[in-house]
Order: structure tokens, then C-alpha cells, then sequence
């Protein structure tokens, strides 16, 4: 059975209140104070720890079944900087942990559906923003997915959260929010995203239009797809 908070599609379509297409000084700022550049998904991110203790690679298994995920648009010159000097080129470990800063702005507002085989602890900052995760891990064969949402900022008296773990095989997204609930601004949303076991890009995937037809009804299809990164064919 689908589930889904019953504020899904009012909350969905409240995105649509960042549409800028360039960043203020004080966000271009930020950005180069923290060292952040574009991240494939959407918004911006920097890693800040990668763990030298070396893991098991425990996806091996889960390689031999789904060999072939779809691949990144490209992958950010901190990763490729990273993977070239890095002991798992052979895919049998992890680095036992990886973390980075990743922001949301006005300017570059969402994170496209995606998903990493590893969980992902997340741990704010600032700012508020919308989750929307696809539970493709749970559905049974001729079920739909269960959709969770919610808010991630300071108001915990609202119900805001202020950390949050996605676990592996679960779809995600998110978007901006104004700052104030009922406003317009943003000084946008900054956070910390800890991956155990460490992050490696081919741990990761984008969703698909049909991967997201297959998982979710028409009319959620219809609410959630602008939440899909274009991807060649």
C-alpha cells in the first residue's frame, strides 16, 4: 500500500517560491568561504572528512545483483581528485565514514531524487528546507513505495527536525523553504551529511521518470517528477 503525509502536494507545490537563477554576494560568499562547488544532484557541497580506515566493501553482493546503475552527469572534481588516490579503486572497501557541508540556496533551490546504498546522517545548521523520501527498499511486488515528508529547521515546538538518518535504498529529495514559515526569504539551508560507510559515487544513483512511475500513482508522478534530474538516454 502507498502511504503519504496528507500534506504532501500543498507542500510540494510551495516550492515553487525560489526561482532565482544567480546567488547574492553574501551566498557566493559562503560558498567560497566554505569551498563548496556545484553538486550534480543540485546545490552545492564540499567534503570535509574522508575516515583512512579501510572497511569491507559491504555492497559487493548488492553489485552482482543491480551491476549496471545509472551513472552521475559528471562527477565533481573533488571526487575525482579523491578517487584517483583512492585505496577502494579495487571495490573490495569503503572508507569506514565520509562527511561534507551541502547547501541549498535560493539560487539553486533543490536536490534532485537520488539515492546511496549507504545511511546518511544529517545534521543542520541553518536555514529550513522540505524531504521528500520514496521508500523504494520496503515495496512488495505490485505495491507503491511509501512517501514520507518533512521539515528540517529550528522550530522543534513545529515539528522541524533538527537531525535526521536516511537509510540506504531509499529515494530523496528536498527543496528550500523560506527561513520564517508564511515568508519569502531565504539565507538558505546548510547542513552536514555523515555516510556510513563512506560516500563513493558508485554507491549512488539517480531516479529515473520510470523508476518514479513504477514506484509512486499518476497523480503523485505528477507532483513530485520536477523533483527528477534531466538524464541523457
Amino acid at each position: 500500500m502507498s502511504a503519504c503525509d496528507d500534506s504532501l502536494i500543498s507542500s510540494i507545490r510551495a516550492s515553487t517560491a525560489f526561482s532565482e537563477s544567480t546567488e547574492t554576494n553574501r551566498m557566493q560568499h559562503l560558498i567560497a568561504k566554505l569551498g563548496l562547488e556545484p553538486h550534480p544532484e543540485g546545490g552545492y557541497f564540499v567534503e570535509t572528512d574522508r575516515d583512512l580506515l579501510q572497511v569491507p566493501n559491504p555492497f559487493l553482493l548488492q553489485d552482482q545483483e543491480n551491476p549496471t546503475l545509472p551513472s552521475p552527469p559528471s562527477m565533481p572534481s573533488q571526487q575525482q581528485q579523491q578517487s584517483k588516490g583512492n585505496p577502494n579503486d579495487g571495490n573490495s572497501t569503503r572508507s569506514a565514514s565520509t562527511s561534507i557541508y551541502y547547501l541549498l540556496t535560493p539560487g539553486n533551490p533543490k536536490g534532485n531524487f537520488h539515492r546511496n546504498k549507504g545511511r546518511t546522517i544529517h545534521t543542520l545548521h541553518r536555514g529550513r528546507g522540505r524531504y521528500v523520501i520514496i521508500h523504494a527498499d520496503e515495496v512488495q511486488k505490485g505495491e507503491k513505495a511509501r512517501i514520507e515528508t518533512f521539515v528540517v529547521g529550528h522550530n522543534i515546538q513545529n515539528g522541524e527536525k533538527l537531525q535526521w538518518v536516511v537509510e540506504g535504498g531509499k529515494y530523496k529529495a528536498s527543496f528550500l523553504l523560506p527561513d520564517v514559515e508564511d515568508s519569502s526569504g531565504s539565507k538558505g539551508l546548510l547542513i552536514s551529511e555523515t555516510v556510513v560507510p563512506g560516500f563513493e559515487f558508485r554507491d549512488h544513483n539517480f531516479m529515473t521518470a520510470d523508476t518514479l512511475k513504477d514506484l509512486v500513482s499518476v497523480e503523485q508522478y505528477d507532483e513530485l517528477c520536477w523533483l527528477l534530474l534531466p538524464l541523457s538516454t
